[in-house]
């Protein structure tokens, strides 16, 4: 962990573009430091360690290990940290995403949608954001279900406030995600921080065997996991509401690009490989 925060400490340097070195060299971080860089016991290793001195509470998982998921090859995470239950992600997994200024019918068929995957027994993943996120997240576990959330801050933070003990119970109680590193974080510019959320966005995806779009605007975050679904060929699903929102034009566009338009729940089973009716 310490040799992937001191790479990573390189504010110059793309997450995607260490991680593509990391993957390159088919090494571990610590050694790809000593044999390339040259700086793991150099004073930047020194800086970096003191600042994680204070950081406990978590798990990481890095490339290699048993229990890393397959999945996240297709993304460009190399590690990250968790709490919680990774063995929840060996369940199948189901991205439920959408906007965070949520209309009400918005946000009723999310909780209606999470709760009847959590009976057919589907692992609800989401970004703690608010709005569809917090209510498909909420849905899942009071369905008794499994959820998994990904947070686009380190994973001793949480965005937005308001989501805190939300973000706590998962943590707790379920598994809790961040691929963001502590040291970088920390000293980028604010402006920098919220590219955080669309990397959140593919690692959500590449977790799933599907992803769900409950509605989304037309510049919504949301579309970034649509784009990476498509890209890391897995399933992209939109309710048949978004197609009948005139104000949009992006479902016709996924839609040609390969995505799946579902109105029901028995719809929504059905391209998951489920055939037990409606789960509602």
């Amino acid at each position: 962990m310490l040799a992937y925060e001191v790479l990573l400490a390189q504010l110059d340097h793309s997450i995607k573009s260490v991680v593509g070195n990391l993957r390159s060299a088919g090494q571990l971080p610590s050694n790809y430091l000593l044999n390339t860089e040259g700086m793991f016991n150099g004073p930047r290793r020194e800086e970096v360690a003191r600042f994680l001195a204070g950081k406990s509470g978590f798990s990481i998982s890095i490339a290699g290990d048993f229990q890393y998921p397959a999945g996240l090859r297709d993304c460009p995470v190399e590690l990250f940290y968790y709490r919680g239950d990774l063995g929840i992600l060996e369940s199948r997994c189901v991205s439920v995403v959408g906007a965070r200024e949520a209309s009400d019918e918005g946000l009723a068929r999310a909780r209606k949608l999470s709760r009847g995957l959590a009976k057919a027994g589907f692992t609800i993943i989401s970004g703690l954001a608010k709005g569809i996120d917090t209510a498909a997240l909420t849905a899942a576990i009071e369905a008794d279900g499994r959820v998994v959330g990904v947070i686009g801050t380190p994973i001793d933070a949480s965005y937005p406030k308001e989501n805190a003990a939300l973000q706590e119970e998962i943590a707790r109680k379920h598994l809790l995600i961040s691929q963001v590193p502590f040291f970088r974080y920390h000293h980028e510019h604010f402006a920098r921080k919220k590219l955080y959320f669309p990397l959140r966005n593919e690692t959500m995806s590449a977790l799933s065997e599907a992803t769900i779009i409950i509605e989304a605007g037309e510049t919504s975050g949301t579309l970034t996991q649509a784009r990476a679904a498509l890209n890391q060929g897995r399933k992209l699903l939109i309710l048949n509401s978004c197609f009948e929102n005139r104000k949009i034009t992006w479902p016709a566009r996924f839609a040609e690009k390969g995505a799946t338009r579902v109105s029901t729940m028995e719809d929504i089973l059905r391209e998951l490989g489920e055939r037990r009716g409606t789960a509602e």
